[in-house]
């Protein structure tokens, strides 16, 4: 539950993690919690407020250790949690963060508060993998969408591409672009397509994310420039990154091994000599090819079908 809280926070929060917190008394639960946008208030302060009194004796599970350093935006959440009196924290995961990295389990055990490490830390880094890759790779979490034929192809040979899919699996793009930070397209795609990559969905219009085309040339009016795939290390405030296309931009992060996720739309028609999804990988033996991803999840969206794919290792 603490982590599915936490992915209302996804690409929101930055430059804190998308944390979340469940406050559970007597087999009830008393309080829930997500970092909220910008940062603050904590998802453990959330949590708190609403359990009111309710919090002593209670137990905590969090997706995240608490913070153990002090901030001018508010107080650590191992200090808050001990002065609320839980008796009990369930954490997920350590934080990779210096400033606390064990130390707010530390705290917090010498405050005579129980903790236990490790429940739920599938669910938690999947939620939160966005400012985990940026702590320890120092670059944006991933995610390759294409959208294709049941033969690989994006567009007719004529580049027609709208549309390939369906209004349901193009509903569930739109809310994949609402869970990133930016977009990126390469210079083919925007200069054939010039594609708005913006959030229509009732209620997410505000949430659509930066735009960046892969090129060397200055990028667009209302855009952003990406030089190389490369290059993500350098975008500030971008902990997710979504790469919709085209082929070459598709090929360019994959032969540069900076893909951690595929999003795979198939629409169930046949094109036949259209445009190929990707352009070449370099690959050379077809061994290379194996290993390299693992199916994480598969759905039906009206007529298409989505596989989703992260990296195998």
């Amino acid at each position: 539950m603490a982590a599915a809280l936490s992915e209302r926070g996804r690409a929101r929060t930055s430059p804190n993690p998308n944390v979340g917190c469940v406050l559970v008394k007597d087999g009830r639960v008393v309080g829930r919690g997500w970092t909220q946008p910008g940062g603050r208030p904590h998802a453990e302060a959330m949590a708190l407020v609403q359990a009111g009194a309710a919090t002593r004796g209670a137990t905590a599970f969090v997706t995240l250790e608490p913070c153990a350093h002090q901030s001018p935006r508010g107080p650590s959440c191992a200090d808050t949690l001990i002065a609320a009196g839980v008796a009990q924290v369930v954490a997920a995961l350590e934080d990779p963060d210096p400033r606390t990295a064990g130390a707010g389990f530390a705290r917090l055990r010498d405050a005579g508060i129980a903790v236990s490490v490790g429940d739920g830390a599938d669910f938690a880094m999947r939620a939160m993998a966005g400012w985990l890759m940026r702590q320890r790779l120092g670059r944006p979490f991933i995610t390759l969408k294409l959208a294709t034929s049941l033969d690989g192809c994006i567009a007719l040979a004529n580049g027609v591409s709208q549309w390939i899919t369906g209004p349901e699996a193009r509903a569930h793009g739109h809310l994949e672009r609402a869970r990133a930070n930016m977009i990126v397209v390469g210079r083919g795609t925007f200069e054939a397509d010039a594609p708005r990559l913006d959030v229509r969905l009732p209620g997410l219009e505000a949430q659509s994310p930066r735009r960046a085309v892969l090129s060397r040339a200055s990028p667009p009016e209302g855009w952003e420039g990406l030089v190389a795939p490369e290059a993500v290390s350098d975008l500030p405030g971008v902990d997710w990154l979504m790469v919709e296309g085209g082929a070459e931009a598709a090929a360019a992060f994959l032969r540069a091994g900076l893909v951690d996720r595929l999003l795979l739309y198939r629409a169930p028609i046949l094109l036949g000599g259209g445009k190929a999804c990707l352009a070449d990988l370099g690959l050379h033996a077809l061994d290379s090819a194996h290993g390299q991803w693992r199916l994480a999840d598969r759905r039906t969206l009206g007529p298409d079908m989505l596989d989703v794919y992260l990296r195998a290792s």
